[in-house]
């Protein structure tokens, strides 16, 4: 056991990723170029161990999850163009299958669906362009992607300040976020006084199981998401049909979402997220509900939560004999953890955190599951160009 948790290979990996991250971190500020571009750069890291106990086995792995983005603007006219692009090196941070998680399911592994893991995100997570002006009274957007997030549903789990500091995907991920890595996207959005309404044309179907490449072809979904903000407060309400997601379950999907935020920063910040998501298939229906918080104090101390009702089809066994996945069931998840920021300066924040996840487990899924938890211990490294640390609350 312990080789396998502190494998070399392991090892490697998650300094690659810490190294390139925090080489990226060197400037403390947004910097502007002789041209007229202002740019910044951010990051994240986990890296530790994550250990799932279930009834037939337990796992054990070292691995990191990350993501390195940079953006630059410029004003051109009465307008401005943005850049953003965003990356990930868990491809090789993470086992090719992914990261263990009780209860996950979504995309594929050596072409059968995902069982209990989460999958490894694509190197490339982004890589777009936007260009806003004024009309009138109203604000347009115009962004063109080939690889972006659609207009559709909260922003995905690793750039919600709710969410900040929980290495895990939630088990709602293929209800919420899931086609916030989308290789295709044509948005156009209009807003006014805290209103928007965004529209898009995108590839519905998920990303393969190269994880290195860009998974080009034709746009043939699209999405529709009305939103609002007042002071911390931010709402949407949005839908989706999705050509063909998953390879493996032929079919197009109908998705609907809704979701409210608060954030509030100070000398105790707090971010909540109450979202709603619903799928519905030609093979079924299931939904997801999640409610997740982190609230901040002493700018070091970091309480997170998380809980989760998530209708997932899941293989399970009957007296020894293996049962098909064609029954929709729904597993709760509880997650609370802690980190602690152990340094803080213009290069970024170090902490080091702590999780446990425990479960509500089906009739059905208790003979092959048992009584699962999940543990994470975890060094997290953070960095944010655009902020100095004392402006950076979560």
């Amino acid at each position: 056991m312990v080789a396998r948790m502190f494998n070399l290979k392991a090892a490697r990996s998650i300094f690659l990723g810490a190294l390139l991250i925090a080489s990226a971190g060197s400037h403390p500020h947004a910097q502007s170029t002789p041209d007229g571009w202002n740019w910044s750069v951010s990051g994240n890291v986990f890296a530790g161990l994550n250990y799932q106990h279930r009834e037939s086995d337990d796992i054990s792995n070292v691995e990191s999850q990350n993501w390195l983005m940079a953006a630059s603007v410029r004003e051109i006219g009465r307008g401005r163009v943005q850049l953003h692009t965003m990356f990930s090196l868990e491809p090789f941070t993470l086992k090719k299958i992914g990261s263990a998680q009780v209860f996950q399911t979504g995309e594929t592994f050596n072409n059968a669906p995902l069982v209990d893991y989460q999958h490894p995100h694509d190197l490339f997570g982004a890589l777009s362009a936007a260009y806003t002006r004024p009309a009138g009274a109203w604000i347009v957007t115009a962004t063109a992607a080939a690889v972006g997030s659609p207009a559709l549903g909260p922003p995905p789990f690793m750039h919600r300040p709710s969410a900040a500091e929980n290495p895990q995907a939630p088990l709602s991920h293929h209800h919420l976020d899931s086609v916030h890595i989308t290789p295709g996207v044509l948005t156009l959005g209009l807003f006014r006084t805290g209103i928007g309404i965004e529209t898009s044309w995108f590839r519905g179907r998920e990303p393969d199981e190269t994880r290195t490449d860009i998974d080009f072809g034709a746009l043939d979904s699209w999405s529709l998401r009305g939103s609002v903000a007042r002071g911390p407060w931010t709402a949407e309400l949005s839908g989706a049909r999705i050509n063909d997601p998953e390879p493996q379950r032929p079919g197009d999907m109908t998705r609907l979402m809704a979701s409210v935020a608060h954030t509030r920063t100070g000398a105790i910040s707090t971010a909540v997220t109450a979202a709603w998501g619903h799928n519905s298939e030609s093979h079924g229906r299931s939904n997801a509900f999640l409610f997740e918080s982190t609230i901040s104090w002493l700018e070091k101390n970091h309480l997170f939560s998380r809980a989760e009702l998530v209708g997932k089809e899941l293989p399970h066994t009957h007296g020894s004999i293996q049962q098909p996945m064609h029954e929709v069931m729904n597993i709760g998840a509880f997650t609370l953890g802690y980190t602690r920021d152990v340094k803080a300066s213009l290069l970024g924040r170090l902490g080091i955190g702590s999780d446990i996840t425990m479960y509500y487990v089906p009739v059905m899924l208790q003979e092959t599951y048992g009584a699962p938890l999940s543990f994470h211990v975890f060094v997290r490294y953070r960095f944010d160009t655009a902020r100095a640390p004392a402006e950076h609350h979560h």
